[in-house]
């Protein structure tokens, strides 16, 4: 039997009604959202559960997407301590954001801490470029190699993620991300996408948001997991403290390493892989990475059946 990991979506995956069932159905999920809209001061049902503009600001979305994970993860800890037949992950991983999630259900970082930390660095990230001037865009059906040489002639755009094998997310000033998809297309990219983000996220132009990050991460108290998790700076197992909060802080402006993450898993044993969160972004890229794993999500309150129907028990 191989391994499993558990995965944790970040942003773009957040949509209304996400989490309200189980916050309907499980103590230890609304313990979590409760908690967290009081912590922040802010109306975490209302954010999550009904329709509004705010899930799409980052300074909302990533507390709101982090809650709604960890709330899953509460009710699925809550199960196995219970003696329900579900196998602990083997390794944690999550996309931007979603590290955070991975962190804290690793046992390395306290599940507040992780979701006062998201509010602040999605704050930072929003205030780090004024509105209108950075952009990102994805980039289909173009090698890794390929993208970074026409970058190299274009300033101030970047490689933001590796997704997955024919998808890559540029990102940068909005007149160089313009410019760059031109010269990809042109360059023979299937199709280049703008996204409909408010920040050139993942980018150098976010150094001064992860200075800011590295601040309020100083009092911050981690532990040694329990479980390793990947980072998305190295796509490296992390199994103690010592550059845990080096990593965070670059994560804001660096590249997200998502497939050379999966394959590290893979090359680890990994053939199992649990999405925790809403959509299914993290899935979809599995399945173009490592042929033939499984692939759970558990979005809903139904979907907990399939960590022991579904081969995990």
């Amino acid at each position: 039997m191989g391994k499993i990991a558990y995965l944790f979506p970040g942003q773009g995956a957040q949509k209304a009604g996400m989490g309200k069932d189980f916050y309907e159905n499980s103590e230890a999920s609304r313990r979590i959202f409760d908690k967290a809209g009081g912590l922040l001061g802010l109306d975490m049902k209302a954010l999550c559960f009904e329709k509004n503009e705010d899930l799409d600001r980052t300074e909302f979305t990533q507390a709101a997407m982090v809650t709604t994970s960890l709330a899953m993860m509460a009710e699925i800890d809550r199960r196995r301590e219970a003696g329900a037949s579900i196998r602990r992950p083997d390794v944690t991983a999550g996309l931007s954001l979603g590290e955070y999630c991975a962190m804290a259900a690793a046992g390395a970082m306290d599940v507040m801490d992780a979701i006062t930390l998201v509010r602040k660095r999605g704050i930072f990230m929003e205030e780090a470029v004024p509105a209108g001037e950075g952009a990102m865009a994805a980039v289909l059906a173009m090698k890794a190699e390929d993208v970074s040489q026409v970058l190299s002639s274009i300033p101030e755009v970047w490689i933001a993620n590796y997704n997955c094998p024919g998808q890559l997310v540029i990102s940068g000033r909005k007149g160089a991300v313009e410019e760059a998809g031109a010269a990809l297309r042109a360059a023979g990219a299937k199709r280049v996408l703008p996204l409909n983000v408010s920040g050139p996220f993942h980018s150098p132009l976010l150094k001064g948001a992860g200075e800011k990050l590295a601040g309020q991460l100083v009092p911050v108290r981690l532990s040694v997991p329990e479980i390793p998790y990947v980072t998305n700076v190295t796509a490296g197992y992390v199994k103690d403290t010592e550059n845990m909060k080096e990593y965070l802080k670059k994560q804001v402006y660096s590249p997200v390493k998502w497939q050379q993450s999966v394959e590290a898993m893979a090359a680890d044993g990994v053939d199992t892989f649990v999405e925790i969160g809403p959509g299914r972004t993290l899935t979809s890229f599995v399945k173009k990475i490592v042929k033939g794993a499984v692939l759970i999500n558990v979005e809903t309150w139904e979907d907990l059946e399939k960590l022991e129907e579904g081969g995990l028990s």
